[in-house]
């Protein structure tokens, strides 16, 4: 992934809040079969190594286990939010007309060996981990235990899990740092307008940072 300087984004904790924020991410490899792509939920254990361990699950059909063999380097791609950005909301365009659309967003990516678990006992408390995670909020949290205990062990059995030893963590927020501060607000604000809240308060905290240190 290409990052210019001021896009950087290399704190550990930084990285891994927003795996956790947005744990559903696409998992790349190139096995037997070539290349290949999953669109996977994670399970993060930050606490794993020094920069954590990915946990997760692929159904016992597809063949990306098996033409994946454990130690191989893969690498798990988490999108945070992220929106289009139109020049008509620079106070310098209206100046200058010399600006262009674009797009700001934030993304990590997760270097990493694999470990391929053929085993229900692992997919077991993976997928029970998973469930708290997900269900914690909700007034009546669905359990494992709510479901026949032999319809559960059937379905762990048409599961394969996996397990990936982080290396490596980039990061990359784009959120107009290369942007005039009235520009950066001017976008942050239209975007509030719009109801793409969560990009414009990463925006205005970004802007707000380099006004204060100005």
């Amino acid at each position: 992934m290409y990052i210019p300087s001021m896009f950087e984004e290399d704190r550990t904790e930084v990285l891994h809040e927003t795996i956790e924020k947005y744990p559903f991410g696409v998992l790349l490899s190139h096995g037997k079969e070539g290349l290949d792509a999953n669109h996977l939920p994670f399970e993060l254990n930050k606490d794993q190594g020094p920069l954590g361990r990915l946990h997760a699950h692929v159904a016992r059909a597809n063949p990306f286990w098996q033409a994946t063999a454990t130690g191989d380097e893969v690498i798990a791609v988490f999108q945070a939010a992220n929106a289009y950005i139109s020049p008509g909301w620079y106070p310098s365009k209206a100046e200058t007309e010399k600006e262009v659309p674009t797009w700001n967003f934030r993304a990590v990516h997760a270097y990493g060996r694999i470990t391929i678990h053929d085993s229900d006992r692992y997919c077991r408390g993976m997928v029970a981990r998973l469930t708290r995670t997900h269900e914690a909020s909700r007034p009546k949290p669905w359990r494992m235990t709510d479901s026949p205990k032999d319809f559960i062990d059937s379905m762990l059995k048409e599961m394969v899990g996996i397990e990936i030893e982080i290396t490596r963590l980039i990061g990359k927020t784009k959120m107009g740092q290369n942007k005039q501060v009235r520009d950066a607000l001017g976008a942050s604000n239209a975007l509030r307008a719009q109801g793409d809240d969560e990009v414009a308060e990463v925006m205005l905290s970004y802007a707000n940072s380099r006004k204060e240190g100005s």
